[in-house]
């Protein structure tokens, strides 16, 4: 778990402040609280997890429940407005933006997305339903994806569009 809290918080710039930060870390004490014993100990703990938990919603604008399965250097910017389902699994490396909706598409399928790794969210973006997003993707700002997207692409639109994702500007070494 520390290992984990060291890294977000590299990942947030060493920002303590850091809304975002403070999200992660209620949500790994969530994940971490999974492996305590003895029983009562770990229903203590759950309890102090669901009063952070809601306390951390309630502040910044972010549901992000501890069932879901983020990797490492996960970072949030620009809280508010962001809702993840427990159902949800990222890489590493991903970042998501405000008003950005990761969830299920339909209510009877209790299946969410499932990201790879450096995967970069533009605000207002929505993810949902049964889907693979790959890695090194970038999805644009109000998008809404219902497919899956392979590596190395652009989502875009409303439905949203893949493209091949455009290589990298390369910098001329003199």
């Amino acid at each position: 778990m520390f290992e984990n809290i060291r890294a977000d918080l590299r990942a947030h710039g060493g920002d303590w402040g850091a809304q975002g930060f403070w999200v992660l870390l209620v949500y790994r004490f969530g994940r971490w609280r999974y492996g305590v014993r003895p029983a009562l100990l770990r229903k203590l703990c759950s309890l102090l997890y669901k009063v952070l938990f809601k306390l951390v919603q309630i502040i910044t604008g972010v549901e992000l429940p501890c069932e879901a399965q983020i990797g490492r250097n996960f970072v949030i910017d620009h809280f508010g407005g962001i809702v993840i389902s427990g159902y949800a699994r990222f890489g590493d490396d991903c970042r998501i933006r405000n008003g950005v909706v990761v969830g299920l598409k339909n209510v009877n399928e209790p299946i969410a997305p499932v990201f790879g790794n450096n995967v970069d969210i533009g605000t207002g973006a929505k993810v949902l339903g049964s889907i693979r997003i790959g890695n090194d993707v970038i999805i644009g700002a109000n998008a809404v994806v219902l497919v899956d997207v392979p590596d190395n692409s652009l989502a875009v639109g409303v439905p949203a569009t893949v493209k091949p994702r455009p290589p990298a500007a390369t910098v001329p070494v003199e």
